[in-house]
């Protein structure tokens, strides 16, 4: 705040123009901030990578007796065209899974097909633990799907409305059905997606359901729908995020720490899982000791060493979505002692400000403030809205994809690093565009920390836990 401001006035804000994104023409123009635009006008960003993914892609398929059928009318439902009946500001025409991703994809066939008892749900109607009774079902599916992996790419898992009662744990236990399966799978090297009545099968928009299983398909087969443009090349970026687990032989807690490695592009590594041992707690939070950051960060810089040739990156951000102890601090430049430029930053979800966007003098606009539009709140701290208007991609008219409320700004802490904070929420606006679970045009937290949470999520469900990275996609 400069000494011309009165001490009711905020400093002026920056509205940050929207991150475009490169997909898979040569040409450097191949670029456009409307991720479905992208992908119609140019293709998928490893379109023509040597063999980046199979063609076709084969999807094997787990489902309650008798229907396989249901999940195989799903997939030919896949390659039809479907026009949106929802968010037709920024929803396009899809056209059909082969014309948009370039590559074919259908049943992997019946040897590729395990259909669950037909006894099932009375099974865990009469069990105690109805929970346990559908998981090692699950798991004894994926278990003899494993046997014929050469024969598929992606498994879609149905699940049976009447089997609601098996999804999660009783009170006291957080046992979680997705979750569980998902690290049984990424265990195995297999990469699954779950179907259910409401979203998949039964949608009303069935174009919304087609761009969300087409992303999430060529993603899961190995392919990268699309990444960063215009980024600062050389810099990696990294996502922590911490999940609790009790000890079983004593009262202290472990804590699974996730790690989520990206590049300057913004496209997806791998991660790396870290169990550590009596970890410090504040309030219902984990932090790592010295010596437990820098071996997670040791392990994290190793995943970009090995994807980049063992180039060293020259600059590295780390987001976290609690503060950084000064312990923490230090094993973190413990790991990145060759590199000159490290940014540690806090990114906080609750931030309790809210912002109007004034059209008119005394009158609020009928959207909200603009998304990108941030403002500092002290040398090291700056407000980040990365929900909000965005007319970008609804061809100039204004698109507030949440529909609803008053967005709730990202508050922006920087614990360590130097350079202009307007870079820094540039580049985190950037990060919320690259989920490529879902279809929208952005996420509120950028993938960084989305990613991670739902990765430690999973990973406190996997029996055992391998001193190893993971692919990201088995976890999706």
């Amino acid at each position: 705040m400069t000494a011309s401001l009165k001490p009711f006035q905020l400093p002026g804000y920056v509205v940050q123009p929207e991150q475009a994104l490169r997909f898979g023409a040569t040409d450097p123009a191949a670029v456009d901030v409307h991720p479905l635009r992208g992908l119609l006008r140019f293709g998928p960003y490893t379109k023509d990578k040597l063999a980046a993914i199979a063609d076709p892609i084969r999807v094997a398929i787990i489902a309650p007796s008798g229907q396989v059928e249901r999940v195989n009318g799903l997939l030919r439902e896949l390659q039809q065209s479907h026009q949106p009946r929802e968010r037709r500001q920024y929803l396009l025409d899809f056209p059909g899974f082969t014309k948009v991703f370039h590559v074919n994809m259908g049943p992997a066939g019946p040897q590729a097909n395990v259909e669950l008892p037909a006894d099932l749900t009375d099974q865990m109607l009469r069990s105690e633990n109805p929970h346990l009774k559908l998981a090692e079902a699950l798991q004894n599916a994926l278990r003899a799907l494993s046997r014929q992996r050469d024969a598929f790419d992606v498994v879609y898992i149905l699940l049976d409305k009447a089997w609601e009662a098996g999804f999660y744990g009783p009170q006291g236990d957080d046992f979680n059905l997705h979750d569980y399966v998902k690290a049984i799978a990424a265990f195995e090297g297999i990469p699954t997606q779950f179907l259910n009545e409401d979203r998949s099968l039964g949608y009303y928009c069935r174009c919304s359901v087609m761009w969300r299983l087409g992303i999430a398909l060529y993603t899961k087969a190995g392919g990268v729908p699309w990444v960063l443009a215009n980024m600062e090349p050389g810099t990696a970026y990294i996502g922590i995020d911490y999940a609790l687990r009790p000890n079983a032989d004593s009262d202290s807690r472990f804590a699974i720490c996730c790690s989520q490695v990206f590049d300057a592009e913004g496209s997806g590594l791998e991660f790396v899982a870290y169990e550590a041992r009596d970890v410090h707690m504040f309030g219902k939070n984990p932090f790592l000791h010295r010596d437990q950051m820098m071996a997670v960060m040791a392990r994290s810089l190793a995943v970009y060493q090995r994807k980049h040739s063992g180039e060293m990156p020259t600059r590295i951000v780390v987001h976290k979505n609690t503060e950084f102890k000064p312990y923490e601090v230090d094993g973190v430049f413990d790991a990145f002692s060759n590199i000159d430029n490290v940014e540690l930053v806090h990114v906080q979800g609750n931030s309790g400000w809210k912002g109007t966007y004034i059209a008119r003098p005394k009158q609020a606009n009928g959207y909200p403030c603009l998304r990108g539009s941030h403002f500092q709140l002290g040398p090291h701290t700056s407000l980040l809205w990365t929900q909000g208007d965005l007319p970008t991609v609804a061809n100039g008219k204004s698109y507030y994809k949440e529909g609803k409320g008053t967005p709730e700004p990202l508050i922006m802490n920087r614990y360590a690093g130097r350079g202009s904070m307007d870079d820094l929420c540039r580049e985190t606006l950037a990060l919320t565009k690259m989920d490529w679970n879902n279809d929208g045009p952005y996420d509120r937290m950028p993938v960084t920390l989305s990613f991670a949470g739902s990765l430690a999520s999973v990973v406190k469900q996997m029996p055992k836990l391998e001193p190893r990275s993971y692919p990201v996609r088995l976890f999706m």
